[in-house]
């Protein structure tokens, strides 16, 4: 998608601080964190959400899940969040799937 912030960053276009890899996921700061560790699990292929790529290729939604574990072990947490927003409803505002991957201190529910 020409104009998918998230496959600009996938495609390199756009800078990252990329902190894990996979060949179908990629995993990069956020920039405007809601805990310590605030991390975007991001599969290299756009789907809307959750349960698009759920659908389409469950292993590269699989795969979203083995990478947030990864951050969250070379963070050095055991215990952290994995939340999808599926829909303008639920708060997201990039319709490209990712994963937030929040651990350490209070963490906000109020964030995209």
């Amino acid at each position: 998608m020409p104009d998918c912030i998230f496959c600009k960053i996938v495609a390199g276009e756009i800078p990252a601080e990329i902190v894990a890899e996979t060949p179908m996921s990629i995993a990069f700061k956020d920039i405007s964190p809601k805990a310590p560790l605030h991390v975007l699990v991001v599969s290299k292929e756009h789907h809307e959400n959750i349960a698009a790529i759920g659908s389409a290729n469950p292993a590269a939604a699989a795969d979203l899940a083995v990478l947030s574990r990864q951050v969250a072990d070379d963070a050095g947490v055991t215990d952290y969040r994995l939340i999808f927003n599926s829909g303008p409803d639920a708060g997201q505002t990039v319709f490209h799937v990712h994963g937030h991957v929040l651990a350490g201190g209070a963490i906000a529910l109020g964030f995209e």
